[in-house]
């Protein structure tokens, strides 16, 4: 059911993938049992997960929730661990980061969240942690993004923040 689920979206969404053809990203989903299972977590997570434009070198294709919000079932994160374990009170149940590490996902960089906007308008009324750079994490910071006014706008918050509309989008090599 799953690869029919991506197979579908893959053929309604031609746009972010101009070129490339189902049977070679059909061909790399067969032959990679683990992201097949990261793929479903992120479905199953609300991140309609889809391929975003061609090959890379190696043949890999790069998959990305294209979920028009950040996905549902990953809202209400604070950044990663330590960020966690910092609060005293009112603690979320867990952490992008480790969510993610769980999922077998990675967090989208701020170069990758911007790409995913080339091929529409995501995070119109939630926003999405992403990557941070270890420099701005060091001081207690974290990065999330999201679109407003016709732009993508990044911004910081401590680590240790959550909020019901802010989440994660993930991205997974295959």
């Amino acid at each position: 059911m799953l690869i029919e689920a991506l197979r579908l979206r893959f053929e309604q969404n031609a746009h972010r993938h101009t070129g490339v053809d189902w049977a070679d990203v059909h061909g790399r989903l067969q032959g990679s049992p683990d992201k097949l299972r990261s793929l479903l977590e992120m479905e199953k997570t609300g991140g309609e997960p889809d391929v975003i434009g061609a090959a890379d070198d190696g043949g890999a294709y790069l998959f990305c929730d294209c979920a028009a919000e950040s996905p549902q079932g990953r809202r209400s994160l604070c950044y990663d661990a330590e960020a966690l374990n910092s609060r005293k009170q009112n603690k979320p149940q867990n952490s992008a980061i480790d969510l993610a590490a769980v999922m077998g996902v990675s967090l989208l960089t701020e170069a990758q969240y911007r790409e995913l906007q080339q091929f529409g308008e995501f995070d119109l009324k939630t926003s999405s942690w992403v990557a941070t750079p270890p420099d701005v994490r060091r001081l207690g910071g974290a990065l999330f993004c999201d679109r407003r006014f016709g732009r993508v706008f990044v911004y910081h918050n401590g680590a240790e923040s959550y909020y019901a509309a802010r989440g994660f989008r993930a991205s997974v090599r295959v």
